[in-house]
């Protein structure tokens, strides 16, 4: 009897906690997600370009090859899926009107010798007149500096959506815009360069191009060449000690110098290349697009030499086939800092926005308007820091302790 009774009770038990799972169960199916869903997508941030120094010694064998980095911290223009059957049928069209011109750069200033000491060649796109503003009244101003005479020129494309084709009303009214806006900003500044093709990343090697031809035409004379992006910091005056020993007339290219980078296969890169494009396992040396100055004598040089060389979709990199063309090795030199200044593991905590730094460097890459104007007033403001007064560039590598 004992026994009958607690098996019922045993049964009434397990009835219970039965019921009580199953209510359970059912509530967390309707009120919670399952636990067989897959998690958020996790935003992945963009790779950031190495701000490192470069190593300029050759890899040990059978090491694998550094990829190609640019040193532009975004493309001009929104690219998209770069369309190569596109480009391979267009890659043989090299020769582009100029728009607006500044044939009178380079006549001097009235004195006697008065061709350009050093003429600056900033590209640029044609929405970017806050850094164009930026650079007229700090690093890149005109006249003379060190005794030095300095001219400066923007190099500009036909913007994105501006429309090349006459017939094309809309498109016609946005070039009509935009052609005010640049004709304008020419007439008060004197400093415009504006070509005909499109104003998109991988037609920065026809910017190239297009200037070389334009300074052996309209500057024969011109004793050094600095071509750099509008997102540079350049200290001229360390860049004219570095220039003065040099002879105009002798080969000269110097920059932050990148050897043995191989191309990007992976399709999803902006900076993929097809084998069917390049072929080889890596680029010739090459000096960073950010900025990088080159003799009289190398600019007229190169200008025949990119003419013969087929046009590639990498402008700094299609700079390092005309010099291998040409046998001429570009020169590293440690104060071009295309990939900005790397911040040194020791001293985490260090800030390397510092007047202290600059002082020693030529070129900084990757600085807003904001920045180039907050480093131009430290480095030049009547009330500077102590350790902005003039010094000569390090001939050695770069000393965080300097």
């Amino acid at each position: 009897m004992r026994r009958r009774m607690r098996l019922r009770r045993d049964a009434s038990l397990t009835l219970l906690l039965g019921t009580a799972l199953g209510f359970l169960l059912y509530a967390q199916r309707d009120g919670a997600a399952p636990t067989t869903s897959a998690p958020p997508a996790r935003v992945r941030a963009a790779p950031r370009p190495t701000s490192g120094p470069r190593a300029f010694q050759v890899p040990d064998a059978g090491a694998a090859l550094p990829a190609y980095e640019e040193d532009i911290p975004a493309p001009p223009t929104p690219t998209g899926p770069f369309d190569f059957g596109r480009y391979l049928r267009a890659k043989d069209q090299r020769r582009f009107p100029l728009l607006i011109n500044q044939p009178h750069k380079c006549r001097g200033d009235g004195a006697p010798g008065g061709r350009p000491d050093l003429l600056i060649a900033v590209k640029s796109v044609a929405a970017d007149f806050e850094r164009r503003q930026a650079v007229r009244q700090t690093w890149g101003a005109e006249g003379r500096v060190q005794g030095a005479l300095v001219r400066r020129v923007f190099l500009l494309g036909v913007p994105r959506g501006a429309g090349t084709d006459a017939a094309d009303g809309e498109g016609a009214g946005t070039r009509t815009h935009w052609r005010a806006l640049l004709g304008a900003e020419s007439r008060a500044f004197a400093d415009i360069l504006l070509w005909a093709f499109d104003d998109t990343f991988f037609n920065l090697t026809l910017k190239e191009i297009h200037f070389l031809a334009w300074a052996s035409a309209f500057c024969p004379d011109v004793r050094f060449v600095f071509k750099g992006d509008a997102d540079v910091f350049v200290h001229v005056g360390n860049l004219l000690e570095f220039l003065a020993p040099r002879d105009p007339g002798q080969d000269l290219l110097a920059g932050d110098v990148i050897i043995h980078a191989r191309p990007i296969r992976t399709r999803a890169s902006k900076y993929y290349i097809p084998e069917a494009v390049y072929g080889l396992p890596s680029y010739p040396a090459y000096a960073g697009g950010g900025g990088f100055v080159l003799s009289g004598a190398t600019l007229r040089r190169l200008t025949r030499a990119c003419a013969q060389v087929e046009l590639f979709p990498i402008d700094d990199v299609f700079l390092g086939m005309c010099l291998q063309r040409l046998r001429l090795t570009p020169e590293p030199h440690p104060a071009f800092r295309t990939f900005g200044i790397s911040q040194p593991s020791a001293a985490p905590h260090l800030r390397t926005f510092d007047p202290c730094f600059y002082r020693e460097l030529v070129v900084v890459h990757g600085l807003s308007a904001a920045d180039i104007w907050l480093m131009w007033r430290l480095l030049n403001g009547p009330h500077g820091p102590a350790c902005a007064h003039s010094q000569p560039v390090a001939a050695g590598p770069f000393q965080w302790d300097s």
